[in-house]
């Protein structure tokens, strides 16, 4: 488990899928597929947090863009969280997958807009919002999808969007943890290797990762997002 927290973590500083880490192993160990969930995201808040502190120097001058953006998250992941717990799981399984292709189109393809023009922070909020809710509901490919509405709405360096992604992830999963504790069976022996792990694998992902190239952060983001897509749909 804390193995395969380091990976998650590390997965998630750079791309955002590594809940396809570690929701498998809990499930592999014999923890139910909600307790293993509810379990995942807890344990993944402490490496979000790890991650965002590793691209602090990419968040300076984005106070604002993070605080509105992150309104959203917030309100999303708590309706993400409450329909994880009274939904069934085959309520998203068809759209995500066709979420995550869509994300990947949209990372592979240049906006067109010009530059200048490039800065719609409440159209983007309105999409962190709904990432939220899939952030609080299960939030694999949560990040690629973060970073594409991000790269969609604003003119800015990748690099800088990739360490606005990481809070509003670690936001997302932290209000969901936040409800699961509240109300949820969690597995704590099984969390907290995870946490333990995610810190240490998001700080490694954070340091190597900030410094790709945008070209190969986009490329990886793209493969990885594809790959995550085909594996939902192949399940």
């Amino acid at each position: 488990m804390a193995g395969a927290g380091v990976v998650a973590g590390a997965v998630n500083a750079i791309v955002g899928s590594g809940s396809l880490v570690t929701f498998p192993t809990l499930l592999a160990v014999g923890y139910s597929p909600v307790v293993a969930n509810v379990s995942n995201t807890v344990g993944l808040v402490f490496g979000g947090i790890s991650g965002a502190w590793g691209y602090r120097r990419e968040l300076r001058g984005q106070r604002r863009r993070v605080l509105t953006l992150a309104g959203g998250s917030a309100i999303g992941a708590l309706v993400g969280g409450i329909l994880l717990l009274e939904l069934p799981s085959s309520v998203f399984d068809a759209a995500v997958p066709i979420l995550i292709l869509l994300s990947v189109a949209l990372m592979a393809f240049k906006p067109t807009p010009r530059a200048a023009e490039r800065d719609h922070l409440i159209p983007a909020t309105g999409g962190t919002f709904l990432t939220g809710i899939y952030g609080g509901y299960f939030g694999a490919a949560q990040g690629v999808i973060l970073l594409a509405v991000l790269r969609l709405a604003f003119a800015d360096d990748l690099q800088r969007l990739n360490a606005v992604k990481n809070v509003l992830a670690g936001v997302a999963n932290a209000v969901a943890a936040v409800l699961f504790i509240a109300v949820a069976d969690i597995a704590w022996e099984a969390a907290g290797l995870i946490a333990v792990g995610s810190i240490a694998g998001a700080w490694a992902g954070a340091r190597y990762g900030r410094k790709l190239p945008d070209v190969w952060l986009r490329r990886i983001v793209i493969v990885g997002g594809t790959i995550v897509a085909v594996i939902l749909i192949f399940d």
